[in-house]
């Protein structure tokens, strides 16, 4: 998913500590294609990389029409005959009628499912498009199983991330068995230890998953709209299936950092050479 506006990052790059270019560079393009590193690659080529080693081919790049930065770059890789095992589809997240801002993942990824009809009929996996989720975690995702579904369950305690924000992250509540009871969106730090899990960790939700659409694709395209946020939100589609639908979201346990680029300063923080 590399459809969002990138605004939180946008609203940090004034009072960041970056270089007039760099904050030129982050002005104008999506975070997922900003420049990084001494090799200067965006954040997007290590993604692809990392989910190409672990055995995927078929890419479908969940953009905002104005997405011809992505078409250059994709262009680009395959003149210098990069990823050219990898087959690049793009699917355009339109807005609905008056509105400015896109209407959520749930909406991005239904209108993904109607762009390729093909993926009501199959898995696939989901991600997003700013964060660095690794080869093993993508194998993971890809590993037989008897559930329909899988998603990652980060252990909070291997994210090096600050305090205040490790606890905006949504927590998990899992059942003994590994299946996933519900998603807790910021619970409150006194509520927090009660959603531990067998190894004593709380797990928490980096938005990386494996779906089967034909199950899925209703629970999108009913998901209501965040009350505060607007927004139609993947989460919230997963969690109404999974209350009609338990005991079939198995968790897959990681206990690993996640690099990702939600404000200015990670830009610089970014290690990918």
């Amino acid at each position: 998913m590399a459809g969002g506006a990138s605004s939180r990052m946008k609203r940090s790059l004034q009072d960041s500590t970056l270089t007039d270019t760099l904050k030129k560079q982050a002005q104008s393009v999506h975070k997922s294609l900003i420049p990084l590193g001494s090799k200067q690659r965006p954040l997007l080529y290590y993604l692809l990389k990392n989910a190409l080693e672990a055995g995927y081919h078929n890419i479908y790049l969940i953009t905002s029409p104005e997405n011809s930065a992505f078409i250059h770059q994709i262009d680009t890789w395959k003149q210098q005959q990069i990823f050219v095992d990898a087959t690049f589809r793009f699917a355009v997240q339109t807005l609905p009628p008056n509105r400015e801002k896109p209407l959520g993942t749930a909406d991005a990824v239904a209108q993904a499912l109607e762009h390729y009809p093909e993926l009501q009929n199959t898995q696939f996996t989901v991600c997003n498009g700013d964060n660095l989720y690794s080869t093993e975690v993508f194998k993971r995702l890809k590993e037989p199983r008897e559930a329909p579904h899988a998603l990652i369950s980060y252990a909070r305690s291997g994210l090096n991330f600050s305090d205040e924000r490790i606890a905006k992250f949504a927590v998990m509540d899992i059942n003994p068995a590994g299946f996933l009871k519900n998603i807790i969106e910021k619970p409150e730090p006194s509520e927090v230890d009660q959603y531990r899990d067998a190894t004593d960790e709380i797990r928490v939700s980096m938005n990386i998953f494996s779906f089967e659409g034909a199950l899925l694709y209703p629970f999108l395209k009913n998901c209501p709209i965040h009350p505060e946020r607007n927004e139609k939100e993947l989460p919230e589609a997963l969690r109404l299936m999974n209350t009609a639908h338990p005991k079939t979201t198995v968790c897959l346990p990681v206990k690993e950092h996640l690099p990702d680029l939600t404000s200015a300063e990670d830009i610089s923080k970014f290690d990918v050479d």
